[in-house]
C-alpha cells in the first residue's frame, strides 16, 4: 500500500558536476514536497564517464550513462535515477519506467569561443569541437569550410580544452552551462535553423522501476505536462527512426496556441544531405505526431541515410 509521504528516498546519479547539480535540484524539489523525508544521493561513475578516448557513437551510445544507475535501481540501492533526458534510451525496457519529465530549461545548443561571437565569424579551417554526430552533421551542412573534431569529457574538461587552444570554438548544450553558472561563457545561442536540438535536450528525466507505484506517485508532482508532451513527441521521432548516438537526428517540439509544433531532421554525418519535416498536432496525441513526422522523414529518403549508419528501421 502506498503511503502518503515517503520517509526516505535515494537518488542514483552520475558523479559529474552537471549530473550532481541535476540530482541536487531534484533532491531540493523532493525535500520541499516532503519536508520529513530524508533524500540522499548515490553517486556513481558510469562507463560513459570512463571511456573518453572515443566518441559515444563508437562505444555504445548514451545508454552507457544510464546502465549502472539502473543496476542500482534493480538491487535496491536507489529508488530513482536522474538523467539528462537526451541521454535516456528511447526504449526503456521492463522493468524501468520514465516516471517524470520536469519543466525544461533552454533546449538550444550554444557556441562557446574565446575568439568569435558567431559561427559565421570563424575562418576557414577553424577547429570546432562537439560530442554529437547531430551537431557535427548540422555544422558541416551549414559551415562546410570548418574543421569539426570530436570533443569528449565532462563540461569542465571540454572548456579546458577550448581555453588551452585545442579548438577555436566548441558547441555545448546551453542548459548545462546555465545550470552550472557558466552562462557567461555562451557567446551565442545557436538558432534552431542552424542546430536543431536533440530529442529531450534541456529536460530532466526521472527513472524508476515500473513496480514502484509508490515512487511514481511521489514523483508525479515534479512532472511538467508541457515538457512531457513535447518530449514524448520528440522521443517518438527518435524511437521510430532507431535514434541513438550513431544517428545524426534532431527533434524539437513546442506548445503553440494549444497545439504541438514539432520539427525534426536526419542528416548525413558529413552534412551533404539533410532531410527535414514538421507538423502540428494535438497535445494529447504527442506520440502519434512524432510517428507522423518520422514517416515524413522516411518518405523523403531518411531511410537511405539511416542505412549507412545503423540497422534498418
Amino acid at each position: 500500500m502506498t503511503t502518503s509521504h515517503p520517509s526516505k528516498l535515494v537518488i542514483a546519479t552520475r558523479a559529474s558536476r552537471l549530473a550532481l547539480w541535476q540530482a541536487r535540484h531534484v533532491q531540493e524539489c523532493l525535500r520541499a514536497l516532503y519536508p520529513d523525508c530524508r533524500v540522499d544521493l548515490l553517486e556513481m561513475t558510469t562507463r560513459g564517464d570512463q571511456i573518453l578516448d572515443r566518441t559515444l557513437s563508437k562505444v555504445g551510445g548514451k545508454g552507457l550513462f544510464v546502465k549502472e544507475l539502473e543496476v542500482a535501481l534493480l538491487d535496491g540501492r536507489a529508488d530513482l535515477a536522474v538523467h539528462s533526458l537526451k541521454d535516456v534510451p528511447m526504449q526503456l525496457g521492463d522493468p524501468f519506467v520514465l516516471a517524470a519529465v520536469m519543466a525544461r530549461a533552454d533546449p538550444s545548443d550554444a557556441l562557446v569561443s574565446n575568439t568569435v561571437s558567431e559561427l559565421h565569424e570563424l575562418p576557414e579551417g577553424a577547429v570546432v569541437g562537439t560530442s554529437s554526430l547531430r551537431r557535427e552533421a548540422q555544422l558541416r551542412a551549414h559551415f562546410p569550410k570548418l574543421a569539426v573534431k570530436p570533443l569528449r569529457g565532462n563540461l569542465d574538461t571540454r572548456l579546458t580544452k577550448l581555453d588551452r587552444g585545442d579548438y577555436s570554438a566548441i558547441v555545448l548544450a546551453a542548459a548545462g552551462l546555465q545550470r552550472l553558472g557558466l552562462g557567461a561563457r555562451i557567446r551565442a545561442v545557436i538558432p534552431f535553423d542552424l542546430s536543431l536540438p536533440a530529442a529531450g535536450q534541456g529536460a530532466l528525466g526521472i527513472e524508476t522501476l515500473s513496480s514502484r507505484a509508490d515512487v511514481r506517485a511521489w514523483l508525479a508532482p515534479l512532472a511538467s505536462a508541457e515538457s512531457t508532451a513535447c518530449t514524448r513527441a520528440e522521443r517518438a521521432v527518435s524511437r521510430r527512426l532507431g535514434g541513438s548516438c550513431q544517428v545524426p537526428l534532431a527533434a524539437h517540439a513546442v506548445l503553440r496556441d494549444g497545439e504541438l509544433f514539432l520539427r525534426a531532421l536526419v542528416a548525413e554525418v558529413d552534412g551533404t544531405r539533410v532531410v527535414k519535416a514538421q507538423r502540428t498536432g494535438p497535445v494529447d496525441d504527442a506520440e502519434r505526431l512524432g510517428d507522423l513526422v518520422a514517416q515524413d522523414l522516411l518518405d523523403q529518403g531518411a531511410q537511405e541515410i539511416l542505412a549507412h549508419l545503423a540497422p534498418p528501421v
